[in-house]
C-alpha cells in the first residue's frame, strides 16, 4: 500500500511482483476476504484492509524501530518519512542529496514538502520540520534555530505608495499575506504589537510571497534568509528597521520519545547542522 503497487513494492523487497502477488493472496485467503481492489486501473485498499493497514502499519515499523534503536549509527537503514515547509525544505534537499544519504545508504528517504501540519501519527511520517510557535503537543520537539523575520517591498511600490515610516502609516499599505490553514499571519512586532492587515495578495507559499514583492504588489513580512539577496542587490527594501519582528523557530518533531530510531537522530543532527552553516 505505501509503495503504490505490486511492482513498486517488489523494488522495495528486492523481489518479484508474482512474490508480492502470492503473498498478498496467502493473506486474503487466511482472512477469506479480499484486501485490495485491484486491476489493470484500479489499486486500492477494500474497507477491511484499510482497517488491517491502520492496525498493522504502526506495529510492523515498531519491529523496524526496536532494531534501529540498538543498530549503530554507521549501519542505520529503514525507510525515513519526513514532512516540512516547502521552502525549508528546498533548502535542506541539496545538501539532503549530496551528503546525507550517501552516509548513510541503508536510510531511503520519502520527503513531502508541504506548507500544512501534517498529522505525523496518524499520516505515518516519522519526523516533521516546523517552522512557528509548537502548540502543546505530545511529540518530541527538538529546537534547531531563531530565524529572523523581516518587512519588504520593492522600490517600485514605494515609489507609487511612499516610505512607512510608522507602525500605523504600514496599515494604509497594501500586503501580501502568508496563509497557513486558511488563516493570515498577522504582523507581529518584538514590542508585542499586533497589526492586522488587509490583503493584496494571499498566498500559502514563500515562493509566492518573494514573487508577489518584487511585482510591486505590496509589503511582505517573509524570512530575512528567503530574500536578502534581493535586499543586498536592491531588488527589495527592508521597513521599519527599528521595529523589528521577532524571529520564527524552527523545530523537528517526531512521536518516539526518548528512543527515536538511528535514522530519526541522524537526520535531525544533520539538519541541525545544515541551519548552523546558513548565513
Amino acid at each position: 500500500m505505501e509503495a503504490g503497487s505490486f511492482s513498486a513494492a517488489a523494488r522495495v523487497l528486492g523481489t518479484s511482483p508474482s512474490a508480492v502477488s502470492k503473498g498478498v493472496a496467502r493473506l486474503e485467503q487466511y482472512f477469506g476476504m479480499r484486501l485490495f481492489q485491484r486491476s489493470t486501473r484500479v489499486f486500492s485498499l477494500t474497507q477491511e484492509g484499510a482497517a488491517y493497514y491502520e492496525r498493522i502499519a504502526p506495529l510492523l515499523r515498531a519491529l523496524d524501530e526496536a532494531s534501529d534503536v540498538v543498530r549503530p549509527a554507521s549501519g542505520a537503514r529503514g525507510l525515513l518519512r519526513v514532512t516540512a515547509p516547502s521552502d525549508l525544505g528546498r533548502i535542506f534537499l541539496g545538501p539532503v542529496v549530496d551528503r546525507f544519504l550517501p552516509r548513510h545508504p541503508g536510510i531511503k528517504l520519502e520527503m513531502s514538502l508541504a506548507d500544512r501540519h501534517v498529522d505525523l501519527i496518524r499520516e505515518g511520517y516519522d519526523l516533521a520540520i516546523r517552522a512557528g510557535r509548537i502548540a502543546d503537543s505530545d511529540l518530541t520537539v527538538r529546537h534547531l534555530a531563531e530565524m529572523p523575520l523581516v518587512l519588504v517591498a520593492s522600490p517600485g511600490y514605494l515609489a507609487r505608495r511612499g516610505m512607512p515610516d510608522s507602525v500605523e502609516s504600514l496599515r494604509e499599505h497594501a500586503h501580501v499575506r502568508y496563509m497557513l490553514g486558511g488563516k493570515a499571519f498577522p504582523i507581529r512586532f518584538a514590542d508585542g504589537t499586533v497589526l492586522h492587515t488587509d490583503s493584496a495578495f494571499d498566498t500559502d507559499n514563500s515562493v509566492a510571497l518573494r514573487t508577489a514583492a518584487l511585482g510591486d504588489l505590496g509589503v511582505a513580512q517573509i524570512l530575512r534568509l528567503f530574500v536578502q539577496d534581493d535586499i543586498d542587490a536592491g531588488r527589495l527594501i527592508s521597513l521599519l528597521p527599528d521595529r523589528p519582528l521577532p524571529p520564527v523557530a524552527i523545530s523537528a518533531l517526531h512521536a518516539f520519545g526518548r528512543q527515536a530510531p538511528a535514522r530519526v537522530r541522524l537526520f535531525i543532527e544533520f539538519v541541525a547542522s545544515e541551519i548552523a552553516r546558513l548565513p
